[in-house]
Order: structure tokens, then C-alpha cells, then sequence
């Protein structure tokens, strides 16, 4: 396959790929008011949209913006309908292509064939790899100061002018970043959005394994970590990642950034990690129960039904699997409460 990009763009553009587009983004979705709109007239509007994006008169459109309160108050900005289907169209056929495929084995943010559960597993067999081969290690948690809000827009276009030769892919990439004001930032919630982020911390990825040749390093978005022998060497590797990420790209590390001894384990993805177990955060922990009460209050009242909740919760199943809660969830979710 090609290293760059280059006379994509019209090969790529058809119906069927807009419609394969369309069908990925509204998964698990199609009551949505706006996707019902949309599936009205499905064919009328992908031929539309295939147009535009042909003639460039395709625009973005503006977010709507909403806020969510679990597991702590976060501002969402979700894009048009439409504008999500181009997104997706953007990442399958052009980014993950050419830019996530060439990610580290040990990022796992938003890769195929990788989750939150295997990142989690990936370094508790890390850390008793290194319990056996060294008997005491340090690990150096790092977790990034607002990484959305503080992408610089021009460093991102940069890195992704490397590889993308395309005109027309260029400036439709350039009307999706600076869909919002402003140098700095990119929308929370939305799929293209966390795809990018992720490629503007392959740069650190890159330099941490090949630069610093860190065998031990894991990161899932925002939260990576590496493990090290001694703590002079955590030192050492955290001070040339600091210049790095505010030197190549002006990210700074925030204050949940520390060096801990093997005992303490660590917490990474939501869960507290250690050699013998692993297990959900206290915060989370509180949130889910508070969740699990605020369905049954509903369900008594006959704003939903059984069956509704029970898909909701489905969700937090693999969450909870992973981590050693058999009492946990057997309480929320065996004693008949839902």
C-alpha cells in the first residue's frame, strides 16, 4: 500500500461507500428523531451529499452542544446527522487506512480489534512480567491536560499533510477541523474527533518506543503509562516526554502525573490495577450504583420498561468483567433490583 494519499478522493466517493458510511454511524441509533429524518428520504439525501462533497460545496454545519454529568460533568458536542456520516466516510476510507494502521501494538483508543479490556489485561501481564524478571519496578502514570481543548489545529494539520497529498481530501479535512473557532481544540464527542486525537499522539507513541525504546509503555487516549526498572529511569523518561509533548506538540501533563512504587499498582482506564487483581475505581463505582437506582426509580414509575433497562446496563457488563467485582455485581444486578 502506498505511504501517502494521493488521487483518492473521487475513487472513494460513491453512493455505496457514503451508504456503507451512513449505515455504521446510525447503528444502534435509528430512533433518533434525526436519523429517522434522514432514512425518509436515505437515497435523496446520499445523492445529495455525494454531490456536494464532489463539487465542494459541502459545509459543515454547527454542533450541538449538551452536557453530561457521569462519571463527572463533561461538555458533548455533537455534529449534524449528515456531517457524521462524512466523518465516518473520512476515517474508514483515508485515515484508518493510512494513518491508524501504522499506530503502536499498545495504543488501544478507538483500534480495531483492540478495547479497554485488553489494554487492561495487556499491562497487568506487563507488570508480572516485571514482578518475575526484576522483582521491583516503578511505574510512571501520565494523563494529559485537556487534550480536546488543547490539540493546536495547525501542529494536527501538519502531521496529517505528511501523508495526505490529496487536494480535495486536504480541504475537506481542513472544513472539519476548523468546523468551530478558534487555533485550538476539537469537539468532544464525536468519532473523527477522537481519530484525530489519536493520530497527534502517535507522534509521542513513536518517539516514547523508538527514541526512548520504552518496552514497557501503554496508552489509551489521554492515559498512558510505562514501566521501569528504577525510579531514576522514570525520572529520566518522564522529564524527555514533558519536553516532548510541549516542545513538538504544546501538550502539558496535568497533576494526576506521578511515579509510584510496584505496590501501589495502578489506575489506568477506569480500573485500579495490580499484579493479583484488578478492580473499578471507588468514583465509578458510586456512579454505576447511582445509575442502577435512578433505572429501577424509573422503571417503578413507568418511564421505561425491564427490558429497556436491562439493555442500558448491558452496556457496563464488559466494564464490570473485567475487574474482580463478583460481589459488586451480583448485587446491582442478581437480587432482582431491575
Amino acid at each position: 500500500m502506498p505511504k501517502t494519499i494521493r488521487n483518492e478522493f473521487y475513487k472513494c466517493l460513491t453512493y455505496e461507500k457514503l451508504l456503507k458510511a451512513h449505515n455504521l454511524s446510525q447503528k444502534g441509533k435509528t430512533s433518533k428523531n434525526e436519523i429517522i429524518l434522514f432514512n425518509m428520504k436515505k437515497e435523496e439525501n446520499l445523492n445529495w451529499l455525494c454531490e456536494a462533497l464532489k463539487a465542494s460545496t459541502y459545509e459543515h454545519g454547527p454542533y450541538r452542544t449538551f452536557y453530561v454529568n457521569i462519571p463527572r460533568k463533561r461538555k458533548i458536542e455533537s455534529a449534524r446527522y449528515i456531517d457524521r456520516i462524512v466523518h465516518r466516510w473520512v476515517v474508514d476510507n483515508f485515515l484508518d487506512k493510512y494513518f491508524m494502521s501504522e499506530f503502536i501494538y499498545t495504543s488501544y483508543a478507538f483500534v480495531k480489534d483492540k478495547s479497554v479490556k485488553i489494554a487492561v489485561l495487556d499491562v497487568q501481564k506487563a507488570m508480572k512480567c516485571c514482578k518475575k524478571n526484576w522483582d521491583n519496578y516503578y511505574i510512571l502514570k501520565m494523563d494529559i491536560l485537556q487534550l480536546f481543548e488543547n490539540i493546536d489545529r495547525k501542529i494536527l494539520l501538519t502531521i496529517l499533510e505528511r501523508k495526505v497529498k490529496d487536494s480535495k481530501l486536504l480541504d475537506l479535512i481542513n472544513k472539519i477541523i476548523y468546523s468551530t473557532d478558534g487555533e485550538k481544540g476539537l469537539p468532544k464527542g464525536n468519532y473523527i474527533s477522537q481519530v484525530f486525537a489519536n493520530i497527534y499522539l502517535n507522534e509521542v507513541d513513536q518517539y516514547v518506543k523508538h527514541t526512548l525504546k520504552c518496552k514497557y509503555y501503554f496508552r489509551y487516549m489521554d492515559d498512558s503509562i510505562v514501566i521501569t526498572r528504577t525510579k531514576k529511569e522514570a525520572v529520566e523518561i518522564l522529564e524527555e516526554i514533558t519536553e516532548f509533548l510541549e516542545k513538538r506538540l504544546e501538550l502539558f501533563l496535568n497533576s494526576k502525573t506521578q511515579i509510584m512504587k510496584d505496590a501501589q499498582g495502578v489506575n489506568f482506564c477506569g480500573y485500579n490495577i495490580k499484579e493479583d487483581r484488578i478492580k473499578i475505581k471507588d468514583r465509578d463505582k458510586k456512579s454505576l450504583k447511582l445509575k442502577i437506582k435512578s433505572l429501577e426509580k424509573k422503571i417503578k414509575e413507568g418511564e421505561i420498561s425491564s427490558r429497556d433497562a436491562y439493555k442500558y446496563v448491558a452496556g457496563y457488563m464488559g466494564y464490570i468483567k473485567v475487574a474482580d467485582v463478583k460481589k459488586l455485581t451480583e448485587k446491582l444486578f442478581y437480587c432482582g433490583k431491575l
